[in-house]
């Protein structure tokens, strides 16, 4: 029998102790590891540029999320998308009773009041849900904002390309109405010419400035909840101010402030609309009037989407 003679074995040693955290990754690591995976840091505005790009690959999200909106549009009822038919029409056919008939305001200087009436209720109606449709864009997708990081201006610009997409069979309405108006004794003539082209121009440009006024009226809403309780009001008091039932030239040269509604951005819409359409005598094609349109629209995009994109890392977290 042998005895080990070099005595118990001598315990384990411990482990050594983790280096620290910060020796392991320090500033330069991280930032070379950043920009080896092009990595970004949730939550914080990114450039203007880098927004812009990210605007442009989302552009296939903005399609499906405008077209299932507007499809989802009284989806419940049993007219479905009829109903963008007749709503405008049944607003506006009362607007023309009341006021065209009854009250008899915007009949002078105006050969076709059915017509004039018609054509503004149908623009500012685009024009108004297209704010709305901002204002409510946040809100309505507040769960799809605080778990899915992507640029916040889709949800306003998707919100007014739906409103767009329904705009244009109404637009086929509009212009049916406002045709055969043309043919009753108590209004004027409407005819068909190559001028009614300039009304996909028209449309456009204001879409445009109704899109920059969507992205204003989202960050506005969605910083302070209570301006959606007044956007009804303002709409209430910019149709009136922008000649949507009767015209604007009536009441410009009793006020030296009167410019201030005609050259308004909606009153010019609603003239070249107008313009592009009607026959009026009050509303000829004016290459000024056009040229203001233009500077609106680019106006109200620019700086409504450069006004959205300042409060972008603040929007769910409010």
């Amino acid at each position: 029998m042998t005895v080990d003679e070099s005595g118990p074995s001598a315990p384990p040693a411990p482990p050594a102790p983790p280096a620290p955290l910060e020796r392991i990754y320090d500033e330069g690591s991280v930032k070379r590891a950043v920009l080896d995976n092009d990595l970004e840091q949730i939550g914080v505005r990114p450039r203007l540029t880098t927004y812009f790009r990210e605007m442009w690959r989302y552009r296939p999200l903005v399609q499906v999320m405008a077209v299932s909106k507007a499809e989802a549009e009284n989806q419940n009822t049993y007219l479905g998308q009829v109903w963008s038919l007749v709503s405008p029409t049944i607003n506006a056919l009362v607007y023309v009773l009341i006021f065209g008939f009854l009250l008899k305001i915007g009949r002078e200087g105006i050969e076709n009041t059915i017509a004039f009436i018609v054509v503004g209720v149908f623009m500012f109606r685009f024009f108004e849900r297209s704010v709305m449709a901002g204002a409510h864009s946040l809100q309505k997708n507040m769960n799809l904002v605080r778990s899915v990081q992507f640029p916040r201006a889709v949800l306003p610009t998707a919100g007014v390309l739906a409103e767009l997409t329904m705009l244009l069979p109404a637009l086929v309405v509009m212009c049916v109405i406002s045709y055969l108006s043309g043919f009753l004794p108590v209004a004027g003539k409407v005819t068909i010419d190559w001028y009614w082209l300039l009304l996909f121009p028209a449309v456009l440009l204001m879409w445009v400035f109704s899109t920059g006024c969507a992205f204003i009226s989202a960050r506005l809403v969605a910083q302070t909840p209570d301006v959606d309780n007044l956007l009804p009001h303002v709409m209430r008091i910019l149709m009136y101010a922008s000649g949507v039932i009767f015209s604007v030239d009536r009441f410009v040269s009793q006020f030296s402030w009167g410019f201030l509604m005609e050259y308004q951005p909606v009153a010019i819409y609603l003239y070249l609309v107008r313009s592009s359409l009607l026959n009026e005598p009050a509303y000829p094609p004016d290459a000024f009037m056009w040229l203001l349109g233009v500077l609106w629209a680019l106006l109200f995009s620019v700086l409504g989407f450069l006004f959205f994109w300042a409060g972008e890392e603040r929007y769910g977290r409010d």
